[in-house]
């Protein structure tokens, strides 16, 4: 799919896991796209969500990979939360419902809208995360593992960049937000992203050029729509951040 959308340069950031990256750069000299292996790390702020994307990571100690392992461990129980919170609102879903949507991989908010779709509960998965999944909503269970500092660390402990994610979608205090993870060795900003406006690319590409930070940009693509805003390749990012991501990253 990424070649046949022009994708040139692809990265792989799965929440909370580092699953599927051999199999990807193994993909990457079949179809000729370089791939950068990744990671999104969803932490917690105390004004609300964040997530921290981790490009280029690659734990070699045992410590980080036991960290990685927790939040693998934490994102299947905050499923299950999110399940019996839907069952007291009368949506019954098993987690095998679920997972049937995940297959072998983690179970997210997106395979549980699903899920939600399948049964009748809503029409589609936007309705799910508006009304049941989304921060602040009925369902919602927040990620209380790390603060994002703390995201960012592991991933540098992972030998990665750190980035971070959607910073317009973020519901808190953005600048307070920015001001502390640059504190804390942020290396970039998303910029570049399907639902970000104009005004919020101006003033992110600003602050990330005043501070001299990466600039990047992704789709979000979850393999579940494969048309919209959101559809793989349909953000590009100027060829000189993407270079200078390239540099950093040695790709």
């Amino acid at each position: 799919m990424a070649q046949a959308r022009g994708v040139t340069l692809l990265a792989i950031t799965d929440h909370d896991t580092l699953a599927g990256h051999a199999e990807a750069l193994e993909a990457s000299h079949t179809f000729g796209i370089p791939v950068v292996p990744g990671v999104e790390i969803s932490a917690l702020s105390p004004e609300g969500e964040v997530h921290v994307l981790g490009y280029g990571v690659c734990p070699s100690d045992e410590p980080t990979r036991q960290r990685f392992a927790a939040l693998r461990a934490a994102r299947f129980a905050r499923a299950e939360q999110i399940l019996q919170r839907l069952d007291a609102l009368g949506m019954h879903m098993t987690l095998e419902d679920v997972r049937a949507f995940a297959g072998d991989g983690i179970i997210g908010r997106p395979h549980i809208a699903r899920a939600l779709v399948q049964h009748g509960f809503v029409p589609d998965t936007q309705t799910a995360f508006d009304l049941y999944l989304a921060e602040g909503r009925a369902a919602f269970v927040p990620n209380q593992n790390l603060s994002p500092a703390e995201a960012v660390a592991l991933i540098h402990a992972a030998h990665g960049v750190a980035v971070l994610a959607h910073p317009g979608l973020y519901r808190g205090d953005l600048n307070r937000l920015l001001s502390n993870l640059v504190s804390a060795g942020l290396d970039g900003i998303e910029v570049f992203y399907p639902l970000h406006s104009e005004a919020q690319v101006e003033a992110l590409l600003a602050f990330a050029r005043q501070n001299s930070l990466l600039v990047t940009g992704g789709s979000d693509f979850h393999g579940i729509a494969v048309d919209g805003r959101d559809c793989l390749g349909a953000v590009h990012v100027p060829t000189a951040d993407v270079a200078a991501l390239r540099a950093r990253l040695g790709v």
